[in-house]
């Protein structure tokens, strides 16, 4: 969900043979000329959180395989300063690295094609934007390993109150039940930011409004039908003053009546919060967070999940993928490949961990009516949604995150912003960036 980086040229690597169903059943070990193994143990470098994502294939892979896989755990920072200077040195003391789909493009020229893994069958088990995203020029530099989109949470006691379903539509017209349009949402919002208790001070809002993080923000472009959002990596235009983003930025700033003070400086872990204190009867979030309500509290029995709401184009969220990926200077390639191919096969294993995010169609299937995991439906449906993009292929991006995005909607949130010219100044300023 987050960065970039910068890499050097890549190699080409040894084709695995891959037969069977899926990425083609699990491969079978690397081995040297003689048939020996090439490797007896491989190293994976990885993002917090992804580490326990991965520890269960890893152990089975050891188990299969005989092959050792260590899983170094690097603070988010420290995963991209290790792989972006190990990448220039050409020296790299990793066999792979769990990337952030915001780096691929930056990091993919030292980056080991992956061509042979993307057979058809792999393809058609993948979301369309992390087939896309996976390609950097002409070759497959990452195998999405999980995946990830903002989805809609409501509190369940609230919507299913026979009151509060009695009171909202005999005010809107229409039955309360989890918001499906920007109309919708804007509706409900208001309707639930209320002062429960009487002493005259609004304690519940309906929604939340995050200044300080740029992704939802940029599902809501999607959702207004714009094909590029901020630009066009293919002509180098800045789009982010068109009228979709504009209709885009509207609707966030109109969500403000219905939000709790303070927007400019909320992001991800701050709206988490108000929504787990029982203070937002509503949150657009990722989804890997309805397996993280903490046991105390007081909505952990109410919360339910819907897809990522639509506007005028439609549902859409922004894919928050990580890949695996083989450094092209890295001695044990074969072995990486064939791990990653592994990776893909048992992406299920994934499912049970404590983020419990995959990457394949099926592993979202498998988990179907179980318990849990009422939040996958909702993540598949906004995954699939024609509108939810990835982010544009630029290695400049996170740099015109930092520097415009996250700047542009701290002002925007502000009381009399002026959102046309916002957005005319970030043109200017991403222009500036990316000449």
């Amino acid at each position: 969900m987050r960065r970039i980086g910068v890499a050097v040229a890549a190699i080409s690597a040894t084709a695995i043979a891959l037969s069977g169903c899926g990425a083609g059943g699990t491969p079978t070990g690397p081995s040297g000329e003689n048939g020996e193994s090439a490797a007896s143990a491989l190293t994976v470098v990885v993002e917090g959180g992804g580490k326990a994502e991965l520890q269960p294939v890893a152990d089975l892979y050891k188990s299969e395989k005989g092959i050792d896989v260590t899983l170094v755990e690097l603070p988010y920072a420290g995963l991209y300063d290790r792989i972006s200077s190990e990448l220039q040195a050409g020296s790299p003391s990793f066999d792979i690295a769990a990337l952030d789909a915001i780096w691929l493009t930056a990091f993919g020229p030292g980056l080991a094609p992956l061509d042979d893994l993307f057979t058809d069958d792999v393809q058609a088990d993948l979301f369309g934007g992390l087939v896309s995203e996976a390609k950097v020029g002409d070759s497959f530099v990452g195998m999405p390993v999980w995946t990830n989109s903002e989805i809609l949470f409501y509190r369940t006691d609230l919507f299913s109150d026979d009151a509060n379903k009695k009171e909202f539509e005999e005010k809107y017209g229409y039955p309360l039940a989890a918001p499906t349009t920007w109309e919708q949402y804007r509706d409900v919002a208001e309707f639930f930011t209320r002062d429960t208790d009487g002493d005259g001070t609004v304690d519940l809002y309906g929604t939340d409004v995050k200044g300080a993080v740029e992704t939802e923000w940029l599902a809501t472009v999607s959702q207004a039908g714009e094909k590029q959002m901020v630009l066009d990596p293919a002509t180098g235009a800045v789009t982010i003053d068109s009228a979709a983003h504009k209709e885009a930025l509207d609707f966030y700033v109109s969500l403000l009546p219905y939000a709790p003070s303070g927007a400019a400086q909320l992001d991800w872990a701050g709206a988490q919060n108000l929504f787990y204190q029982g203070n937002l009867a509503m949150m657009r979030f990722w989804g890997h967070a309805y397996r993280q309500t903490p046991d105390d509290s007081p909505i952990k029995d109410s919360i339910g999940v819907a897809p990522m709401i639509g506007g005028p184009g439609g549902i859409a969220g922004v894919p928050g993928a990580w890949y695996l990926s083989v450094p092209a200077s890295g001695k044990n390639q074969d072995a990486a490949k064939d791990f990653i191919a592994f990776a893909y096969e048992h992406n299920d294993l994934s499912a049970d961990t404590s983020l419990g995010l995959v990457a394949r169609k099926s592993a979202f299937e498998s988990k179907n009516g179980q318990p849990g995991f009422e939040n996958f439906p909702a993540l598949v449906t906004t995954l699939e949604a024609p509108q939810t993009l990835p982010r544009p292929k630029t290695e400049k991006w996170q740099e015109i995150t930092d520097s415009v995005l996250i700047p542009t909607l701290q002002k925007a949130v502000e009381p009399g912003a002026d959102t046309a010219a916002l957005l005319s100044e970030a043109k200017t300023q991403i222009e500036a960036i990316i000449k």
